[in-house]
């Protein structure tokens, strides 16, 4: 099998892992399972793919890296203002 297949297979698959969490949290509004800290990490990880991808000129790392950061990204502004709201809120424990 060729090696730039394989990758893209790993892009595609590792990527579209994502789709369900960004679909289920849009659709339910509740991000009180996801840990800040954890999707904060992550992000910060796969935006230095994507860096690391651009620099190598690796098509299926910049490809998976740009998608999963948009979606990841998402979950964790979603994840960011529940967290804000929460402390806001006069009723919060």
């Amino acid at each position: 099998m060729d090696m730039t297949v394989l990758g893209y297979l790993a892009a595609f698959l590792t990527t579209s892992s994502f789709v369900p969490q960004v679909l289920h949290t849009l659709k339910t509004g509740d991000t009180r399972s996801i840990s800040l800290a954890m999707y904060s990490c992550f992000v910060f990880g796969v935006f230095l793919w994507l860096i690391y991808g651009i620099a190598m000129k690796d098509w299926p790392i910049i490809l998976a890296n740009a998608i999963t950061l948009m979606l990841a990204s998402i979950i964790l502004m979603l994840k960011v203002r529940d967290v804000i709201r929460t402390r806001k809120s006069p009723l919060s424990t």
